[in-house]
C-alpha cells in the first residue's frame, strides 16, 4: 500500500508541475494592499483635484533603478520577490525562473519579457503632486518597495498602460480590477497625491468587485 501511495503521490506532482508550467501561478504579491473596506476609506479621504504642470514632466526627474542590495538594483529585486525559482548571475541579472503577470494572466519564463510597472505611473504621480517633490522623494517613489507600487507584468500589458489612470486604462483581466484599485488607492494615499473625479469614479467601480 505503501509503494502505491508513493506512485499516486508522484504522479500527481507531475500532473501538478505540468498545470503549473502550463497555466501558471500568483507570484508573490506586493506588500501593504490594503482590504476593500480600507481602500474605499481612504479613497474618501483623497483630494479630488486637477492634474497639472504635465509640460514639464520628464522621465529622468524619477531616478531609477537604484541599487538596493549588493548588485542588484530595484528591477532585479522586484524580479526575484515576485517571480518562482529565479536564479541570478554575478551581476543579478535573471538567467532563469518563471513570472506570472497579474495583469493579464501571462506566465513567462524570460526575464526580457517582463517590465516592471510603476501601480501609479511616474507621469501620473507627477502630474498629481510629485512635481513639488524634492528629488530625493521622487528617487524613494521610483523605487518604492515597502508599498504596492512596483509589479512584475508582461512588457507589451505594461507599455499599453503607459501613464495612463484606472478611467482610461484598467487590466485585461478583469478579476484583477480589485486588487489593482486597492493598490492603486493605497499608493496615491501613502504618497498624498491627487486625483481626478473621473478617476475616482473608475476606482469606485473597481472596488465594487471586490
Amino acid at each position: 500500500m505503501k509503494r502505491v501511495v508513493t506512485v499516486v503521490s508522484a504522479a500527481l506532482t507531475a500532473i501538478l508541475l505540468a498545470v503549473s508550467l502550463t497555466t501558471g501561478s500568483a507570484s508573490a504579491t506586493p506588500p501593504n494592499i490594503p482590504s476593500a473596506a480600507t481602500a474605499a476609506s481612504r479613497l474618501a479621504t483623497l483630494t479630488v483635484a486637477p492634474e497639472s504642470n504635465q509640460s514639464s514632466y520628464s522621465r529622468s526627474l524619477f531616478n531609477h533603478w537604484i541599487t538596493i542590495s549588493g548588485a542588484c538594483n530595484t528591477r532585479e529585486t522586484v524580479l526575484k520577490r515576485d517571480g518562482t525559482g529565479v536564479v541570478v548571475d554575478s551581476s543579478c541579472a535573471a538567467t532563469s525562473g518563471r513570472w506570472y503577470s497579474p495583469f493579464d494572466g501571462a506566465t513567462w519564463t524570460a526575464a526580457s519579457d517582463v517590465d516592471i510597472d510603476h501601480m501609479v505611473p511616474l507621469a501620473e504621480a507627477w502630474r498629481s503632486g510629485a512635481y513639488a517633490w524634492t528629488s530625493a522623494q521622487r528617487q524613494s517613489y521610483a523605487n518604492d518597495l515597502g508599498g504596492p507600487e512596483l509589479w512584475a507584468v508582461t512588457d507589451n500589458v505594461n507599455q499599453a498602460k503607459g501613464d495612463q489612470d484606472p478611467s482610461t486604462w484598467q487590466p485585461p483581466l478583469g478579476s484583477f480590477d480589485c486588487t489593482y484599485a486597492r493598490a492603486w488607492i493605497q499608493v496615491k494615499y501613502y504618497w498624498k497625491l491627487t486625483l481626478q473625479s473621473s478617476e475616482k469614479s473608475a476606482l469606485q467601480g473597481m472596488l465594487a468587485t471586490c
